[in-house]
């Protein structure tokens, strides 16, 4: 079972939920703009594609990392940016209409309403989205939420390596210096980097070490926000 509690929408752990920021600062400029303007194939156009670049603060792309390559960026290229687009369509919380971007009546009653805003797209991006469709393997994990998430909600708890929580669901073997990366990077990509764009999990590089040693945190919203079967299993993290 997985159930999404209500949040207030003064719960301070909502600023952990990068997706949330990205939602809540795209209806946001849309609002203070007339809209956003759309290409021909009803994508982001640039200049909002860029704007965002600078502004919603994604872990792990940001304009440095952007325009490092290439001087312009397409929604295409952000896939952040392209993955909000796409939840606010499905949301009815905006529309593409004559050429622009713009909120529905529902998406500007949820403009202050953060909590709301969240339960309205977390749950729904995070259990009903095929994550493969971003992903650059195409490829997905043996498994369901249900499971997943009722495991890592008592073994994560002192947090765990990206190896050691893929172990936890299919055992020793791949590495990712070995032939068995590709289900090592499935896994990853397709349960984990969702549940760090959601703001479930947080997800930390060892300085000076490799891939191998990132560690995977449950955040503060995962506990704000989460009511799972395991929850009387699970045993608090001692901090030092």
């Amino acid at each position: 079972m997985i159930e999404f509690r209500k949040l207030t929408d003064v719960e301070p752990a909502l600023q952990l939920s990068p997706l949330l920021r990205a939602a809540h600062r795209t209806m946001q400029y849309a609002a203070e703009n007339n809209g956003i303007g759309l290409t021909s194939t009803k994508a982001f156009q640039r200049k909002f594609v860029h704007w965002a670049l600078e502004h919603v603060d994604w872990p792990g792309y940001g304009p440095e990392k952007a325009f490092k390559v290439s001087k312009v960026v397409n929604e295409y290229e952000f896939p952040p940016i392209q993955i909000v687009h796409f939840l606010l369509l499905q949301r009815k919380l905006g529309r593409n209409y004559k050429g622009k971007f713009l909120l529905t009546r529902k998406g500007k009653d949820l403009l202050t309403t953060p909590g709301v805003l969240f339960g309205e797209l977390i749950p729904f991006f995070l259990l009903e989205v095929d994550h493969t469709s971003y992903g650059r393997l195409d490829e997905r994990p043996f498994g369901t939420w249900d499971v997943w998430l009722n495991v890592m909600n008592v073994e994560l708890e002192q947090g765990l390596t990206e190896r050691q929580l893929y172990g936890l669901f299919y055992g020793d073997g791949p590495d990712w210096d070995n032939a068995g990366w590709r289900e090592l990077a499935a896994f990853s990509s397709y349960v984990l980097k969702p549940l760090e764009w959601a703001g479930l999990i947080s997800v930390h590089e060892v300085e000076g070490g490799s891939r191998r040693d990132w560690m995977c945190f449950k955040t503060a919203l995962w506990r704000e926000a989460l009511r799972l079967e395991t929850d009387r299993e699970v045993r608090p993290a001692v901090r030092c």
